[in-house]
């Protein structure tokens, strides 16, 4: 009877941890959060790799520019929309604005 008494008591408590460990990973935190970690880990990394190639280039434009005297001029004078004496500027209007 207590062999009985005992299997049963396994059993119940094999039971009682298959289903707290059921609950545990599909729970909000259990695998689906795992996974959706795990995409958003790689999504981040792919972001930070197409940064990291975009400063890379960046990078090389300025090298570029530092190595040419008139590329700085040309730089220079595009953003800060300058021209030399002598030259023409032609405005053109707008397409865009009605």
């Amino acid at each position: 009877m207590k062999e009985r008494i005992a299997g049963f008591a396994c059993a119940i408590a094999f039971l009682l941890v298959a289903a707290y460990v059921a609950v545990t990973l599909a729970g909000p935190k259990g695998l689906s959060a795992l996974y959706a970690k795990e995409r958003e880990i790689h999504a981040v990394e792919r972001q930070n790799a197409e940064i990291s190639k975009e400063i890379d280039r960046e990078k090389k434009k300025v090298d570029q520019i530092r190595a040419n005297p008139d590329a700085q001029e040309r730089v220079v004078e595009e953003r800060l929309n300058l021209v030399h004496p002598g030259d023409k500027v032609f405005m053109l209007p707008d397409s865009t604005k009605k």
